[in-house]
């Protein structure tokens, strides 16, 4: 556990160095001030076919922000220098004189989310390889026929300082930690991965069994699939990783931003029916070790759970202070930003749906023509009108109510709004998919996602 003081230390300031540069970001009139420390320690470990590469690197710097209105001013310094700080802080300042923000609620502490009982920054580098050497191993002895093998790990531990005009102040230490492999076959070529908001301790026998069968699952049917007829259709999606077109096609329609300027297919439907009776979607930062957690968003408000859908009803979108002022509403600690050189707006954490009240084996059996979608990649997405296109990865015909062949090479189109409208059934296997998810919105934040099985009666299948 770091003291705030250790912070203050850590980035070379005391209260007063920080009382100082706000006034600087307030001298024009501004309405509001933050100022968002941040030292990040990156490193990458990769093993291609025998082949090690690694990297290790640091970010350090601050961001300022100063709020006039809706109107935001922002600069950022590589360094925390206080005479470099404050020219930061009086370029941000030149937005002008806008409305002050109102008094804002932070919420409650969602409790200890994450840790490192094994520090990324001292693990033993030797544990890392050997890692990745097993893993590798075990996919070559359980499959043979792979031709190439390329793994990684992906570790960052960043330490976050805000402060702002309401003389918050707000400290934070943030691990995470991402294994991914991808296989090469004659014909097929698979990437799986997991990560988790932990230190080094996730690298165990467990997590290498489980990235082995994520990546060999079902290759034999994907050797062998084939591209359907296309049409208008029924299409089931899979508990679990087909969450990201709930995340891309919905999840961002409900952000704040999109919403205030207009642009959202969603943004005069507050308190409206979106979808059916029972059906809940929620966006949450407070699952413990989930690569979407946080104590806190990147403005100092703690992380909350946050129903955006309500029993089928439109209650809340995702907020940063800009929006939570405008609207008239508390924060929901959804102001993420990628580092200090990038402003906040609001991000998606984890976005699923919750469970229904059937199985996933009566979806499937309702359907007499259709198809199973296990998983999505290569997602387009317009938000203002709502319409997606996905490409599915791995799926199945369902014909007379059972699987059958596995297929390929097609894509799903639809409408979010069309689509969410459209969900008719859903099953009571909820589930979270720990992937190496990240969110690009201008900038890059990490995510994650899930989804009950769930049927959507109809969406266009592009097939032969």
């Amino acid at each position: 556990m770091i003291s705030k003081q250790e912070y203050l230390d850590l980035f070379r300031m005391s209260i007063a160095d920080l009382d100082k540069t706000i006034a600087a970001a307030m001298s024009k009139g501004g309405s509001w001030a933050d100022l968002y420390f941040e030292q990040s320690i990156f490193s990458s470990l990769r093993l291609d076919d025998g082949k090690w590469s690694s990297s290790y690197t640091e970010d350090y710097g601050v961001g300022i922000r100063v709020l006039a209105g809706e109107k935001t001013g922002y600069a950022y310094c590589e360094n925390t220098e206080i005479e470099d700080m404050l020219r930061a802080a009086r370029a941000a300042a030149e937005i002008g004189a806008g409305k002050p923000l109102p008094p804002q609620a932070v919420g409650k502490c969602p409790g200890k989310l994450y840790g490192m009982r094994e520090d990324w920054r001292t693990a033993d580098f030797s544990m890392q390889q050997k890692f990745l050497s097993e893993l590798n191993k075990k996919i070559q002895e359980r499959e043979p026929r792979c031709r190439r093998i390329y793994s990684s790990l992906y570790w960052t531990v960043s330490n976050i300082m805000m402060y702002n005009s309401f003389g918050e102040l707000t400290t934070d230490s943030r691990p995470v930690g991402s294994v991914s492999v991808n296989i090469v076959m004659d014909g097929f070529n698979n990437t799986v991965g997991l990560s988790f908001r932990t230190g080094a301790e996730m690298l165990d026998e467990k997590l290498c069994d489980e990235l082995v069968a994520k990546a060999l699952d079902g290759i034999d049917d994907k050797l062998k699939a084939v591209q359907p007829e296309g049409g208008r259709m029924p299409v089931v999606m899979a508990a679990g990783a087909s969450g990201i077109l709930l995340h891309e096609a919905m999840g961002h329609a409900f952000e704040a931003d999109f919403n205030r300027k207009g642009t959202s297919i969603f943004s005069d439907k507050m308190g409206k029916q979106v979808c059916r009776k029972g059906i809940n979607i929620v966006d949450d930062g407070t699952l413990p070790g989930n690569r979407g957690a946080g104590v806190y968003d990147d403005e100092g408000i703690y992380s909350q759970k946050t129903y955006m859908v309500t029993d089928g009803v439109l209650t809340s979108y995702l907020h940063d202070r800009i929006s939570a002022a405008y609207y008239g509403v508390d924060p929901t600690g959804n102001g993420r930003r990628e580092s200090f050189r990038y402003n906040p707006i609001p991000r998606m954490r984890a976005t699923y749906m919750e469970s229904g009240d059937c199985s996933a084996e009566d979806i499937i059996r309702s359907v007499s023509k259709g198809i199973y979608v296990k998983d999505f990649s290569n997602g387009q997405v317009m938000i203002g009108e709502g319409d997606f296109t996905f490409y599915v990865k791995s799926g199945y015909l369902i014909e007379d109510g059972h699987l059958t062949a596995p297929i390929k090479d097609i894509n799903i189109i639809g409408n979010g709004p069309k689509a969410l409208a459209d969900i008719s059934m859903v099953a009571n296997d909820a589930t979270i998919d720990n992937g190496t998810w990240s969110c690009g919105k201008s900038q890059a934040v990490e995510v994650s996602c899930g989804i009950p099985t769930v049927l959507v009666d109809e969406l266009v299948v592009g097939g032969r």
